[in-house]
């Protein structure tokens, strides 16, 4: 809830965070498909581009076999809408017209997995990329190249078994990223290099032999820190007593099976996604630094390889949960623009954190807990107890807002990534002269350093202003590979 008040701003007039030409439209929105190694024989019919002479080429031949499963998943989507219609439906049906059924539904489902196939085709340009598709409705994707923001390859448990891999961009003015599914996994990677170096500004007719930039091994989290740094979560066991508690109430209070039933299946499934669910996907995590910035590889079952970008960090977030603070463990979060990369570290000693949180923000020192500001005394009439987890320390490259008493958390923001600066005050906060400070970021985030003197909130304001604007000067440009 917001509460009403004076709200005053000074902006930062921060550009949005990567390379952009002037005039530059949004990328366009693309949908299926990657293909093979961009030095790799076409294997498709239409041949290069009349007007450019660009070779298109297609997706892994294995991909027909994923799509095909669209018309299947359409009926299941009916029978699981209607489940009652659909029961009156089957049972009217004679075997002989299941089979009939089926003779028809599988080459029509194969069909249309190999026409989407065949009508989807992408290119590499020297400044975009292409992706084309529709069977009816011609639809082009334009990429461009300077927008991205970061290059993932994944690898889905039967995309590991088959040997290919799915590619994934987050491109600025995009709501979800933007995939080629599928590729061979040496494919996707050569292809991710070609678009990394022509993104970094690299010669396009040496861009393809430029290669997966080479990484040198950081850190890698065990699994057993992993495991017991989930069973130390408050979350975890929180969503489990619900799984137990609610259900049980819910019968002695109706008896009815089915409304327990309905309680706590989502239930359970929210308790298995907080604890196995995060140790699946964030198993064997592994850290490595390149050129184009920090590789971090993870998943047990489906492997995923990120890369977080340089100069693309607009806040860094070390969460220390109340049961990881004897063992000095932290979890590391990001806030990219434009990207849904939000993990750096899932769990690591403090120490370590904070050496890789440096290599994300070079020059960079986080700051002690001694050296965090807690507002006045006074505070506590706004927020009794909680106001002692607050804080505040604003050194030459950061503004660092702390919040939290159970889980911690501390805010790092750049200077030059500060896009604008709001000071405001409820009626409450008015009368005891205190005031909150706001940073907005290019992730569309907001770091608030709360209950701050009146004064010092001023004052905040003001050099907070100047420290942006002179952070933006001397910053160095957002570029891969820079």
């Amino acid at each position: 809830m917001t509460t009403p008040g004076k709200d005053e701003t000074a902006r930062g007039g921060a550009a949005a965070p990567g390379p952009q030409a002037p005039g530059t439209a949004p990328a366009a929105t693309g949908t299926d498909g990657p293909g093979p190694h961009p030095a790799a024989p076409r294997t498709d019919g239409p041949g290069p581009h009349p007007a450019d002479g660009v070779v298109e080429r297609r997706l892994h031949p294995i991909t027909p076999l994923r799509r095909a499963w669209a018309p299947v998943a359409v009926l299941v989507g009916w029978a699981v809408h209607d489940p009652d219609q659909a029961q009156r439906q089957l049972s009217r049906l004679t075997t002989t017209h299941l089979l009939i059924g089926l003779a028809v539904l599988i080459p029509a489902a194969a069909l249309y997995g190999f026409l989407t196939w065949w009508f989807t085709h992408y290119a590499v340009t020297d400044t975009e990329l292409r992706i084309r598709t529709g069977l009816l409705f011609r639809r082009t994707a334009h990429i461009r190249l300077e927008r991205v923001q970061a290059i993932d390859v994944t690898q889905p448990l039967l995309a590991r078994v088959a040997g290919v891999a799915k590619l994934k961009l987050d491109v600025i003015g995009t709501g979800k990223k933007d995939e080629l599914a599928f590729l061979g996994a040496d494919d996707a990677r050569a292809l991710r290099a070609e678009l990394l170096a022509r993104a970094a500004g690299l010669a396009p007719e040496t861009a393809h032999e430029v290669g997966e930039a080479p990484s040198r091994h950081l850190l890698r989290v065990p699994p057993g820190m992993l495991a017991v740094s989930l069973l130390l979560t408050g979350a975890t066991w929180g969503t489990l007593i619900a799984a137990v508690l609610v259900p049980t109430l819910l019968w002695l209070a109706t008896h009815n099976l089915w409304t327990v039933l309905a309680t706590a299946l989502p239930l359970l499934g929210a308790a298995g996604a907080s604890s196995a669910g995060r140790f699946v996907g964030e198993y064997d995590w592994t850290v490595a630094e390149s050129p184009d910035g920090l590789r971090l590889d993870h998943g047990l079952l489906d492997r995923a390889h990120e890369t977080v970008p340089p100069g693309r960090v607009q806040t860094v977030r070390i969460v220390e949960p109340l049961l990881w603070r004897r063992r000095g463990w932290v979890r590391v979060e990001l806030d990219v623009a434009g990207s849904s990369n939000s993990v750096l570290l899932p769990v690591a000693p403090r120490e370590i954190a904070e050496s890789v949180v440096a290599r994300v923000l070079p020059g960079v020192t986080v700051p002690a807990g001694p050296a965090l500001s807690r507002p006045p005394r006074r505070a506590a009439r706004c927020r009794p107890l909680w106001w002692r987890g607050y804080g505040l320390a604003v050194t030459d490259t950061v503004f660092a807002a702390r919040y939290g008493l159970l889980r911690r958390s501390l805010a790092l923001v750049p200077h030059a990534k500060v896009q604008s600066v709001r000071r405001t005050q409820g009626p409450w906060q008015r009368a005891l002269r205190l005031a909150d400070v706001r940073v907005d970021t290019g992730a569309n985030k907001t770091v608030t350093a709360r209950l701050r003197d009146a004064d010092e909130a001023a004052e905040l304001l003001r050099a907070q202003a100047e420290r942006s604007r002179t952070g933006r000067r001397d910053a160095l440009p957002d570029r891969w590979m820079a």
